[in-house]
């Protein structure tokens, strides 16, 4: 029993340790030097405007959070130039007001990060650090609007500054905005646009990624899946083996009844050698038929698969007179995915694949193309 306790808190443990961060050395880098030199810029600009005598406050700590999210982040729809300066100018102005006005500081700070989160929903500008700030105001009994500009609007100000110069010199892109950039092509894409709006009004929380860069990011995955599930199937992988075929001299009475036995609608064409020839499929025995001069279809078709049994006829008798001897082959090694254009383009219904010899081991039909593809594309593949 305590066994089974024990697997069951398995999962709910491992939910508490942090996750492996898919970020590179070069990005850690860029974001230690950036969040340095952000707050360095705010600070030494904030205290030559405070003056160098000056007993106001000029460099807010919350600002620290801020430029987590403006340098580590830059992406982030919670890093952006409106969010930093709104949220954290908002938040300062619900702490000041919160901390005239509720004697209590315990209750004074718990409704001002409440209203500040409220607000900055409101005002699309929500802000993580705008909350500490709101909580600072209150604990440090902050009782002058002339707070919420100086020193917080101004930090503000000057932090989204250096983002915008920082993360643009070393290639990201700050502001972050929404479809900045062109979407990827989606005509073979398994979601549009709606399905991934229609998604996100479900999911119905914050996320912190731009809805474009979401967008894209699926797309990515998506032809990564692709790539892994299609990109290695080969033709030997679909293909069905030991398929039934005749050879040129085959009787046409003999090459009907095989197909109808096996409900097929074609055969390669062989020589001795197992090499292809030529296909005959279903469309090469109803041209012969004459369907367009006659009405009854089965009476046309007996008439021209029977055999005559002289030694020269008028109508065609073997495979070899009616074949199509044109015939598309493919090799078994051959990628799968090289067959899509010619099923969905250039009309072929049967692919004889062929080996190293160029000997028939199998053939593709559409229908185990269409199979291939949805199992490499259905949910869990």
């Amino acid at each position: 029993m305590t066994y089974l306790k024990l697997n069951s808190l398995r999962p709910f443990l491992a939910s508490f340790l942090p996750g492996r961060a898919r970020v590179g050395g070069q990005e850690r880098l860029r974001a230690f030097i950036g969040g340095s030199i952000g707050i360095l810029i705010t600070a030494l600009i904030s205290r030559w405007f405070a003056g160098a005598d000056s007993i106001t406050p000029w460099l807010i700590a919350p600002l620290g959070a801020s430029a987590v999210l403006v340098f580590a982040l830059p992406a982030s729809p919670l890093a952006q130039p409106w969010p930093v300066i709104g949220g954290n100018t908002v938040s300062a102005l619900i702490g000041i007001a919160c901390a005239i006005y509720i004697p209590d500081p315990a209750w004074a700070g718990a409704i001002a990060v409440g209203f500040a989160i409220a607000a900055m929903f409101s005002l699309r500008c929500l802000h993580p650090p705008g909350g500490a700030i709101a909580l600072f105001v209150v604990l440090a009994h902050a009782t002058s609007f002339h707070f919420a500009i100086f020193p917080v609007l101004l930090n503000s100000l000057l932090m989204v500054f250096a983002g915008v110069i920082y993360n643009s010199l070393t290639g990201r892109r700050y502001p972050h905005g929404q479809q900045a950039t062109a979407p990827l092509s989606s005509t073979a894409a398994r979601f549009s646009a709606a399905d991934l709006d229609v998604a996100l009004t479900r999911y119905n929380q914050v996320l912190d990624v731009s809805r474009d860069d979401l967008e894209e990011l699926l797309h990515h995955a998506e032809l990564a899946a692709y790539q892994r599930n299609l990109g290695a199937l080969r033709c030997a992988d679909i293909m069905s083996t030991s398929p039934l075929s005749v050879q040129f001299g085959t009787h046409l009475d003999e090459a009907w009844a095989l197909m109808r036995e096996h409900r097929i609608k074609a055969l390669p064409v062989i020589d001795i050698s197992r090499r292809i020839v030529g296909i005959v499929t279903v469309a090469d025995f109803m041209r012969q038929a004459d369907l367009d001069a006659r009405t009854n279809i089965g009476k046309s078709l007996r008439e021209a698969v029977r055999r005559t049994g002289a030694i020269t006829a008028e109508k065609p008798e073997v495979v070899g007179q009616i074949m199509t001897r044109s015939v598309r082959v493919m090799s078994a090694q051959r990628h799968m995915i090289e067959l899509v254009p010619l099923f969905s383009e250039d009309g072929h219904h049967h692919i004889p694949i062929i080996d190293d010899d160029k000997r028939l081991v199998g053939i593709i039909t559409q229908t185990d193309l269409v199979r291939a593809l949805y199992r490499a594309v259905k949910p869990g593949a």
